[in-house]
């Protein structure tokens, strides 16, 4: 048995540093491996076409497994689920760290995305569930937080020393000293979880809800393909609404266990936090995305020196993170979550003033270091809002949702902003026409931002 007696005492320091590491080794993969991408394609004979499978094998599973992963912690055990999906992420990296071809990589991407569908949701709901309340919780996310955005943006860096001085094949094999770090720790957690053993699952409610996720995340990242309007795009995307308005259906009528109750949505902080989400998410994919290729299709830096100049970003977010547990103590979140998103969007719009002829000191550091604490203030306040007074057994499904929403919102926004940057660049690709993709893109980042703090302002209450 996983699971250590019920009458057994938590460790919090170790399960913060367990969950800690997880969450900047899987902030990390969603990044590593784009800088690789060229070196990839070369080493196992992608095609130009094939190529984008490499990311879009993993955000399929991940984006379309997390609700159920979610629920599975809930159901059988977050130390539990946690440690399988531990297990199934490390042995997945080796796969694809020893693929020979590209169907190999691509298998071992999905796997990889399985396992951190599993194991994310299972980490942040033993997080909270350790840190119910108190200063204690305010520290715990803040840490969590900092560790969650360094591996996005340390992702960047790591991958690009890896792939310029070793080889592509360690942005897989990099996982694995992690995951072995992350089980050791986690195997030594004890927790306290009663396992649920209620109604039977709601099996069909799974299904529809796993289908209709991968089939809207799948609608679009295909969109660089297949236009918005094309028919296998509008296709795909009614098939994946009429499989979640099935799933909804099921949901509010099924007499077994649901995956998700509905009346989760009824918490407003649980509502506002996961609609801000998506908007953030959007945003920080585009422009991590936008960033890479200013710096190297514009400005033409090397992916080691472009991996380099994302270290303002990560010091920024770190700081921020600080920032937002010294200010978490005076302040409500929803503040925090409001001057964070609109320090983020001041970053944002100042990026979408990038120039063909630019430089890292005039048209990136100051924006990096503005955009990066505003996200870094945000990170604690919106994991901590959106698992505020949610039922204990309930934590995996919503910590599930949340980054459900951040990865659906991720894919939705990478997919719609490089289409319009795609459309202002036009059919000549020179560095001031990408330049000005670029530029337009990281401005619509800063817009979605703002209307993020709308939501939030209507949705969440003052208190």
């Amino acid at each position: 048995m996983f699971l250590k007696s019920p009458a057994a005492q938590t460790r919090p320091a170790l399960t913060l540093a367990a969950v800690a590491v997880v969450q900047f080794m899987v902030s990390l993969d969603l990044s590593v491996v784009n800088v690789g991408l060229p070196q990839i394609a070369d080493g196992l004979g992608f095609s130009a076409v094939n190529l984008a499978w490499v990311i879009h094998a993993y955000a399929l599973t991940f984006g379309g497994l997390l609700l159920l992963g979610g629920k599975a912690a809930d159901r059988y055990g977050r130390q539990r689920v946690l440690l399988v999906g531990l297990t199934l992420f490390g042995l997945a990296s080796l796969a694809g760290g020893f693929a020979q071809d590209p169907g190999q990589l691509i298998a071992a991407r999905a796997a990889q995305g399985i396992g951190a569908a599993t194991l994310a949701p299972s980490a942040l709901a033993l997080l909270t569930a350790t840190f119910p309340s108190g200063r204690r919780r305010v520290r715990a996310f803040g840490i969590w937080s900092a560790m969650n955005a360094a591996g996005g943006a340390f992702g960047v860096l790591i991958g690009g020393l890896l792939t310029q001085y070793v080889s592509w094949r360690w942005v897989m094999f990099v996982n694995v000293p992690m995951v072995v770090v992350a089980f050791a720790m986690a195997w030594r957690v004890r927790t306290t979880q009663p396992i649920a053993r209620g109604g039977r699952p709601d099996v069909l409610g799974g299904v529809l809800a796993t289908a209709g996720m991968v089939a809207l995340v799948f609608g679009v990242v295909r969109t660089d393909r297949h236009p918005w309007t094309s028919p296998t795009t509008v296709t795909t995307l009614a098939i994946a609404i009429v499989l979640l308005a099935g799933f909804i259906a099921v949901e509010r009528t099924t007499r077994r266990e649901p995956l998700i109750r509905l009346g989760l949505f009824s918490h407003r902080s649980v509502s506002g936090a996961n609609a801000f989400n998506l908007l953030v998410g959007a945003a920080m994919a585009s422009s991590f995305y936008f960033m890479s290729l200013y710096l190297q299709q514009v400005l033409g830096h090397g992916p080691a020196a472009s991996g380099a100049m994302f270290l303002p970003f990560a010091l920024g977010v770190v700081v921020g993170s600080v920032l937002a547990i010294k200010l978490g103590y005076r302040f409500p979140a929803r503040n925090l979550l409001v001057a964070g998103a609109l320090l983020t969007a001041v970053g944002f719009a100042w990026f979408g003033r990038i120039s063909a002829d630019g430089s890292f000191l005039t048209d990136v550091l100051g924006p990096s270091i503005i955009a990066s604490a505003g996200f870094g203030l945000c990170l604690a306040p919106l994991v901590s809002t959106a698992t505020a007074g949610v039922d204990p057994g309930e934590l995996g499904t919503a910590s599930g949702l949340l980054n459900s929403s951040r990865q659906i919102g991720a894919s939705l926004g990478l997919a719609a902003l490089g289409t319009a940057a795609h459309d202002r660049t036009g059919s000549i690709a020179t560095p001031e026409t990408l330049n000005a993709g670029y530029g337009l893109g990281l401005t619509l980042c800063a817009a979605l931002l703002v209307g993020a703090v709308v939501i939030l302002l209507a949705v969440l209450r003052r208190s």
